[in-house]
């Protein structure tokens, strides 16, 4: 085919880009890594200006290597449970508070307080929590510690949508990207926004996905061309693995890990984050904490890249001890929300090196995503044998193929590794009407490049291991909760 279109997805540690063809070959990728301020225990801060100062670069960087005249669309996604505070100009009046920032606990603790199970259950389908990364609970944040800030700001926006209104003047949001704050039917909650007074006057217009925002405005790069409202990197995310019907299950690897699974059944799940339905699409998903940023974190302990760090665990595989690791260096997140817990190592001894480290690292991330499985399969009423697997995190072989073994699931790695890009370049194919719907959008144009199978011979070890984990868990909580 002989558009092309362009997917931008703000994520946690940088912004990634790609330019894909109509039958979804990669034209060109872009990536740029922003900062994170984390001054201060608890802070986790972003500039939402480096955010925009990446999307424009990107735009350019295609702009120069590539004929851009079948431009279709641009589609955006970013990371969820951040959040711009915006003037009445569109002008961001403070740093971004991302979802690794854990100040608003006590804000959160209260509002949870102030919500029956039974409430929750009949907004949004089951108990899903207010926690610290929760919207209503930052707005509270910011209305009693900044009461100047908060009462200067028109919007609360995710990233995805400040973008879009730089790129075009216009407001717009999806009712997924709201989730905790939407109902089933993709409404605002009222009576749970008004227990922050403002909130609910601070919120953004609900469009779908597809919805064309507006044009991005002379003098920018890719000037003219529309621009949809996309999706959280969740869903985009989704879509960009492959996942689209009845059944499917995701597995995306960044910063931190995100499982799914897309079930019209609903159990009432402790633990499980239920997105409120979008185009018959039910999502049951359990984001972790720290995935990808478990490995950054050892590489620069220990001095080596990521992938080096790959290769390491590779050549470690039956060699010395491997201990055992909790992934929880800013607490979790699913399916146990204990913001209070903190990684740990166990049974170390003088054979260990930076392989069986780097190893022990790849694990714990993974037993962390087996816990979430075991709560989506609950919540989705039915089993999963076969994963779609995407993400920077994906592109370690050895990594893919631990996770197969302690999962004990098949997995498909998609061939395009910014799998959130992706799906908002699919979104964008269906917003300027080149597909008539996503379903069809995404079978056309994810591709995957390999497959892992679990090796049986492991099954033992790992499900020895993962329980250990487990108890490692829970023998923490009465240390971690001193401090």
């Amino acid at each position: 085919m002989s558009f092309s279109l362009i997917g931008i997805d703000v994520g946690t540690t940088a912004t990634k880009a790609t330019l894909i063809d109509g039958n979804g070959r990669e034209l060109a990728a872009f990536t740029r890594p922003h900062g994170t301020d984390r001054a201060s225990p608890g802070k986790a801060e972003q500039s939402p200006t480096e955010w925009m100062d990446s999307v424009l670069m990107a735009l350019h960087h295609f702009a120069a290597i590539a004929d851009l005249t079948g431009l279709a669309g641009i589609g955006l996604c970013s990371q969820v449970n951040t959040h711009v505070f915006v003037d009445g100009k569109g002008t961001p009046i403070r740093p971004a508070i991302t979802w690794q920032d854990t100040r608003a606990a006590i804000q959160a603790a209260r509002l949870d307080g102030a919500v029956t199970a039974e409430q929750k259950t009949a907004w949004f389908g089951g108990p899903v929590p207010i926690d610290a990364s929760h919207a209503l609970s930052r707005m509270a944040f910011v209305a009693e510690t900044e009461p100047d800030i908060w009462n200067r700001t028109r919007n609360v926006l995710l990233p995805k949508d400040f973008c879009a209104l730089q790129l075009t003047g216009e407001i717009a949001a999806d009712p997924v990207a709201a989730v905790g704050l939407v109902d089933g039917k993709g409404v605002y909650v009222q009576p749970l926004l008004d227990l922050v007074p403002g909130a609910s006057d601070r919120q953004p217009p609900l469009f779908p996905f597809h919805h064309v925002v507006g044009r991005v405005r002379a003098g920018l790069p890719c000037a003219g061309v529309p621009v949809v409202v996309g999706a959280m990197d969740a869903w985009g995310g989704m879509f960009g693995c492959g996942v689209v019907e009845e059944g499917d299950a995701m597995y995306q690897s960044g910063t931190s890990e995100i499982p799914g699974i897309v079930s019209a059944t609903v159990v009432p799940t402790p633990g499980v984050v239920l997105f409120p339905p979008y185009e018959g699409i039910r999502m049951h998903a359990a984001p972790t904490q720290a995935g990808g940023a478990s490995l950054a974190w050892a590489a620069n302990l220990l001095g080596h890249t990521p992938e080096e760090l790959s290769t390491l665990a590779a050549e470690a595989e039956n060699t010395g001890t491997v201990p055992l690791f909790l992934p929880h260096l800013a607490g979790e997140r699913a399916p146990i929300w204990d913001a209070q817990s903190r990684g740990s190592f166990a049974r170390l001894d003088g054979s260990v090196g930076p392989g069986q480290m780097a190893r022990s690292v790849m694990e714990g991330v993974a037993f962390s995503v087996r816990w979430a499985f075991e709560a989506l399969q609950g919540s989705a009423g039915r089993s999963i044998e076969t994963v779609k697997i995407g993400g920077g995190g994906s592109r370690s072989d050895i990594w893919c193929q631990i996770r197969a073994d302690v999962l004990g699931m098949r997995l498909e790695r998609t061939g395009v590794p910014a799998a959130a890009a992706l799906g908002a370049a699919i979104i964008a194919g269906v917003g300027c009407g080149h597909f008539p719907a996503l379903a069809p959008a995404v079978r056309q144009l994810v591709r995957y490049d390999r497959e892992f199978v679990p090796n049986a011979a492991k099954r033992g070890y790992y499900d020895d291991r993962y329980w250990h984990y487990r108890a490692l868990y829970e023998t923490m909580t009465p240390f971690n909760a001193r401090f």
